[in-house]
């Protein structure tokens, strides 16, 4: 019997936790290597900015109108992306 409410508890936990996890780590995943030049995005530290130039792991992003502001960082640090004719 208590076995049978572990196999329970297991199984909502399983559809309540990892599952949309997973989902959403593979959506995450699907933006980041559909990420192209020219496209706005969001960091987690909330700042938008475009996408100069995108290396395996790297992306070199330009932040407001001043084109001596690219900073690199990694792919993981995006959030959001959009393209920019999408509005």
């Amino acid at each position: 019997m208590i076995v049978g409410y572990m196999v329970i508890i297991i199984g909502v936990m399983y559809f309540v936790a990892i599952r949309p996890q997973k989902k959403e780590q593979k959506k995450q995943s699907q933006m980041l290597s559909a990420l192209e030049v020219g496209d706005i995005v969001l960091t987690t530290s909330g700042f938008y900015g475009t996408v100069i130039d995108i290396t395996d792991d790297t992306v070199i992003v330009e932040f407001g109108n001043n084109k001596n502001c690219r900073i690199p960082m990694q792919k993981s640090a995006i959030v959001e992306a959009e393209k920019p004719d999408a509005e």
